[in-house]
């Protein structure tokens, strides 16, 4: 039976010293599992005791408990169902089948939370409901934190460890009564190694450089390299700042060059190498060697990600590693397959993407976000669909030959001027998962939304992601709960990754209280379809119920536009498609200043015959979004006012483009669709929701 202590916090030195020397023991030996004996006996000293009497009882839960050293998040602890319940496991909506957690980031009281929202655990309530029993929460806890403190005594990557732990696997029949253990298992391994941490203060370097470098110019042909130097220029970095790196000539285009690296009289802070693969290897030693660079950018692919070169990349990225250990860290390098930097602040764009073909136009006065991308293409076909986005960096990651992914995100959880963070994953680099998944939670805690998407959620898209940028992609399931977990808002699929990514933009300055939505439309069918999406996978939305006052409010804005015999005032409220530009805002306004309402959807009915949607009207000249008495005019000053977030649909064609432009540009949170606006609003406040829960301990280094 296991331990009824309510909490893991008993487990102390003493108990995992024991269970340790058991697992030296073992490493000693040779052995990679432990005899039923020695798990028996490891668990007990942690408050776990496996009594094989026990029958199974006759009516119970079968769960599965455990610990599991993962490449990517190190240390994992999980819960879930067991026996015949896991093989339909693939059947459950995401977050209600197993549970997982970084170890280091959870505890359990909080992994009790998580795993209350699933199948097994609503199994539990029904099962000991009925018979008058507690669902034994306790127990549960007692078990998380008898194993989190085992993982907190055995991290991945520990420096000097004689073993890894591996694996510890809890097979558990459970009732209201008890939790019986079944069986279990616990193994151990060779100790992974770290490599060198990457010296990320130098990353300011990358996107500001004083002076910058380029290799593979051609001085007659328009090749990549000359296509970013035409765009360096072009968007404002000074020649007399770059140097090019090409013996035989003085000048390229107007911008000086240089026979060598080791012929520069200053170090340059930012390098761009673009030349043939082949003769990258050689050009990295003597950036090594030469130690005139602080930052380098390889553009070049190939590099690992076929098998003929995967050899060869990975000695390079070992040398790279190895002068991290010299003094002053050595250079970090962004790439391979690298399609470049975009820094506004840094003012410059290495993409050699010519900036004819993806107009960057500036939508803000003040940029306040970040896109890191293993795709250049995910950030290219990102921006051209959505030119309000327009970070303020655009970072291209390619094959994380050094810098990682939990490298980029560390840099920008600490930068104030930063408030949301889009990323596209691939894959992650050994343990490299459980940094990023530390600097999410860092990011979250410094109040940032850090919003993700992961490729390769099936088979055949993991085993592509190799070919791509050599990334090996871990297991979607795992990803998508570790990362929610440690608070970043994770997208299934590369539309919703559009509309998270924006809405976190737009609403990030306002305030979130609460789940209460306030739904307002011109047609029946968008008021359903917004009462429709209010849920997702583990979060639901409410529709506020309106105080009287505010009933009141909206009967006089209803009768005021002779609306009053047509509509009835309910949430979600439907005004009828005869409701103007200003009969639609006063009511959104009324929504958003109830107290019982925390957030507000407006489908503002860009076809109906009283609203000025049109860029201009031929029927009805002036009546248009020129009109001081359009929405154009009218929403920006509502939605800058209240603290709430306010969503505008505007759910029609191209006819309708300006009108939304014009608001977007004014940064007016506008959907061209009501279910996607709510939805996007859902998973954004349960995210808002459960980041508040992660500032309230801003001194747990959990």
């Amino acid at each position: 039976m296991v331990n009824p202590s309510p909490t893991g916090g008993r487990f102390g030195t003493a108990d995992v010293a024991t269970a340790t020397a058991m697992l030296e023991r073992a490493a000693g030996e040779g052995r990679a599992d432990l005899a039923a004996a020695e798990a028996s006996a490891l668990l007990a000293g942690l408050g776990i005791e496996l009594d094989s009497s026990a029958a199974r009882p006759a009516a119970a839960v079968d769960l599965r408990i455990g610990l599991e050293n993962t490449r990517e998040f190190g240390l994992v602890l999980s819960a879930g169902p067991g026996g015949l319940d896991a093989t339909g496991e693939r059947s459950f909506r995401s977050g209600r089948g197993t549970v997982h957690a970084a170890a280091e980031l959870a505890d359990a009281a909080g992994f009790l939370q998580l795993f209350r929202r699933t199948v097994s655990y609503r199994k539990l309530v029904a099962l000991a409901g009925p018979l008058g029993l507690p669902v034994p929460d306790g127990r549960l806890e007692a078990c998380f934190g008898a194993l989190l403190a085992l993982a907190r005594a055995h991290p991945a990557g520990e420096p000097g460890a004689r073993f890894s732990l591996q694996k510890v696997v809890l097979d558990c029949a459970c009732t209201g009564e008890a939790l019986t253990l079944v069986a279990a298992h616990c193994s151990i391994g060779a100790p992974v190694a770290r490599p060198l941490p990457r010296p990320i203060d130098k990353i300011d370097k990358l996107l500001h450089p004083a002076s910058l470098g380029i290799v593979g110019v051609s001085a007659t042909g328009m090749n990549f390299a000359r296509i970013i130097l035409r765009n360096l220029v072009g968007s404002g970095y000074p020649k007399e700042r770059i140097t090019i790196i090409r013996p035989g000539e003085t000048e390229i285009d107007g911008v000086r060059c240089a026979g060598s690296l080791g012929a520069l009289d200053h170090k340059l802070d930012l390098l761009i190498v673009a030349v043939n693969a082949d003769a990258v290897y050689g050009l990295v030693d003597e950036i090594i060697e030469t130690d005139k660079v602080e930052a380098v950018m390889l553009i070049p692919g190939g590099l690992g990600e076929t098998r003929k070169s995967r050899e060869p990349a990975a000695a390079m990225a070992a040398r790279i590693n190895a002068a991290h250990g010299r003094a002053g860290g050595g250079p970090v390098f962004l790439g391979a397959n690298c399609l470049g930097v975009v820094s506004h602040p840094g003012s410059y764009d290495s993409w050699f993407i010519p900036l004819e073909r993806l107009p960057k136009p500036q939508k803000k006065p003040e940029r306040n976000s970040v896109m890191l991308s293993q795709s250049g293409a995910f950030m290219i076909t990102r921006l051209s669909h959505n030119p309000w986005l327009d970070p303020r960096y655009m970072l291209a990651m390619g094959n994380q030959t050094d810098l990682t992914h939990g490298d980029l995100l560390a840099y920008f959880a600490e930068r104030p001027e930063i408030e949301t963070i889009g990323i596209y994953v691939e894959g992650f680099r050994d343990l490299d998962g459980l940094d990023f998944a530390r600097a999410v939670r860092r990011a979250v805690r410094q109040g940032k939304e850090v919003v993700v998407y992961k490729a390769g959620r099936t088979a055949p898209g993991a085993a592509s992601t190799f070919g791509h940028t050599a990334s090996v992609a871990g297991g979607y399931a795992l990803f998508e709960s570790v990362l929610r977990h440690a608070g970043a808002i994770v997208a299934p699929d590369v539309t919703t990754f559009d509309d998270l990514f924006y809405i976190a933009g737009a609403l990030h300055g306002k305030r979130v209280g609460g789940g209460r939505l306030g739904a307002i439309s011109g047609a029946g069918f968008e008021a359903v379809s917004m009462a429709d999406s209010i849920e997702s996978d583990g979060f639901a939305m409410e529709m506020g119920a309106l105080e009287p006052a505010t009933i009141r409010r909206l009967e006089e804005i209803l009768k005021a536009k002779r609306l009053d015999a047509l509509v009835e005032v309910n949430n979600p409220i439907d005004i009828n498609p005869g409701a103007d530009d200003e009969a639609h805002l006063q009511i959104a306004e009324a929504f958003l200043q109830d107290p019982n309402v925390d957030a507000v959807v407006v489908a503002l009915d860009p076809t109906a015959p009283a609203v000025r949607a049109l860029e201009s009207s031929k029927l009805r000249p002036g009546f248009d979004i020129n009109d001081p008495a359009s929405t154009v005019h009218l929403m920006p000053p509502i939605a800058e006012r209240n603290d709430k977030p306010l969503i505008g649909v505007i759910d029609a064609g191209r006819l309708y483009d300006a009108f939304a432009a014009r608001l977007m540009d004014q940064g007016v949170c506008i959907f061209r669709n009501c279910a996607r606006a709510t939805t996007a609003l859902v998973r954004y406040v349960e995210a808002r929701l459960y980041a508040a829960t992660l500032k309230a301990n801003p001194e747990d280094p959990r």
